[in-house]
């Protein structure tokens, strides 16, 4: 792994130096005490990850992070620094961590560990990309389900659908995960409010529409019935709650080594279930969906936080919060996070927002654990 430095201060230039030096993963090509000397060194150069001071002399680390992620969107950033209270304002241009001087072997080794982790997940994303454009895996159709709704195949792109009520029917088959539905179930769930003869010449117009929906894509006959019955053939499809499920299976005990898989499939998720579409028949499923985020999101916050990840677990905990503002344990979070960073600022700026929404939402004052977190870090 290619490591650049920079930093104004040679004592710290130098410990930094003799620190990553000793590291067999580690290839120190560069060290330097502006930004300019820095920027120029790369050019076109290939870099894994650079230790960015934020105050570097008089030029601006945060906005030299700004220009490398534009010219080097693959190159990881590590900010280093004494102020803890830039963090907020590091965390836009989406490091990979943040260390508060002085920096210590053991954390500068996991900061190391943390980023091959995910080049490695990177470099497995990529070799999947490659084997998804090989015949073999052409034919598959990819379903999004968390946070928008959509399907498409690599060949034809988004399936357009004739009607809303085809995909509905599409994705309330895939809810059943291939098990097959009685039509009278179907016709009770998607036209409630219709009479049954009314109903089955709906479902079969709207069966009809899906069919053709799917034809162009090649995927026509994975809507299969029979026998007064319905289901989506799933063999061909790839669903992203269903993998979702499938990962926080395999993640049960998040560790060193598998935490960069962890967090990856934490970005999966990028909202709840079919998000603004208001299926009455999704709704317990939604909230399924909902409260298994929550604990793999909260599981992995609080591996990161024993680590002293502080970075990555605010932004879990403002998706946490973004799902529900009024979710105690998120809330307790967030406010535990900031103000073990050290950012009193968007720490305090964040409590009064909590305490004007609830007072004004639900006549309500803060939690003693809220006040509590609150006296302890103000």
């Amino acid at each position: 792994m290619k490591v650049i430095i920079v930093d104004d201060e040679p004592i710290m230039l130098l410990a930094m130096k003799r620190m990553l030096s000793s590291m067999e993963e580690v290839e120190l090509v560069g060290s330097f005490q502006n930004a300019a000397e820095a920027s120029e060194f790369i050019g076109d150069r290939h870099v894994d990850l650079a230790f960015l001071d934020i105050q570097i002399a008089t030029d601006d680390g945060i906005e030299l992070a700004r220009h490398l992620r534009l010219t080097h969107p693959e190159l990881d950033i590590v900010f280093t620094t004494s102020h803890s209270d830039y963090a907020m304002a590091a965390y836009d241009v989406y490091p990979l961590d943040y260390m508060v001087k002085p920096i210590s072997r053991q954390r500068l080794t996991q900061t190391i560990t943390r980023a091959i982790q995910r080049r490695g997940a990177s470099a497995n994303a990529n070799n999947q990309l490659l084997d998804a454009n090989t015949d073999a895996n052409k034919s598959r159709l990819k379903v999004r389900t968390l946070g928008c709704l959509e399907a498409s195949s690599a060949e034809q792109g988004i399936v357009k659908w004739s009607s809303k009520k085809s995909e509905e029917l599409f994705v309330y088959l895939i809810l059943h995960r291939g098990q097959s539905v009685a039509k009278m179930r179907v016709i009770e769930d998607l036209f409630p409010d219709t009479p049954y003869k009314n109903g089955e010449v709906y479902l079969h117009t709207v069966v009809y529409q899906l069919r053709r929906a799917l034809n162009p894509h090649g995927f026509k006959e994975i809507l299969i019935s029979g026998q007064e019955r319905y289901r989506i053939e799933m063999s061909q499809l790839d669903v992203d709650f269903i993998q979702f499920e499938q990962g926080v299976d395999q993640l049960t005990n998040i560790n060193d080594d598998n935490v960069a898989s962890a967090i990856e499939l934490e970005k999966q998720s990028s909202g709840e279930l079919f998000e603004e579409k208001s299926f009455v028949w999704a709704a317990m499923e939604r909230e399924n969906m909902n409260v298994l985020y929550q604990t793999f999101a909260n599981h992995l916050a609080n591996w990161l936080v024993e680590s002293g990840r502080y970075g990555e677990v605010v932004q879990i905990a403002r998706k946490l919060v973004a799902r529900n503002e009024f979710d105690e344990r998120s809330n307790q979070l967030l406010l535990k996070t900031l103000g073990a960073m050290g950012d009193k600022q968007s720490f305090h700026n964040y409590y009064e927002r909590y305490v004007q929404l609830l007072q004004s939402e639900l006549s309500l004052q803060p939690s003693p654990a809220i006040q509590k977190i609150y006296c302890q870090y103000r």
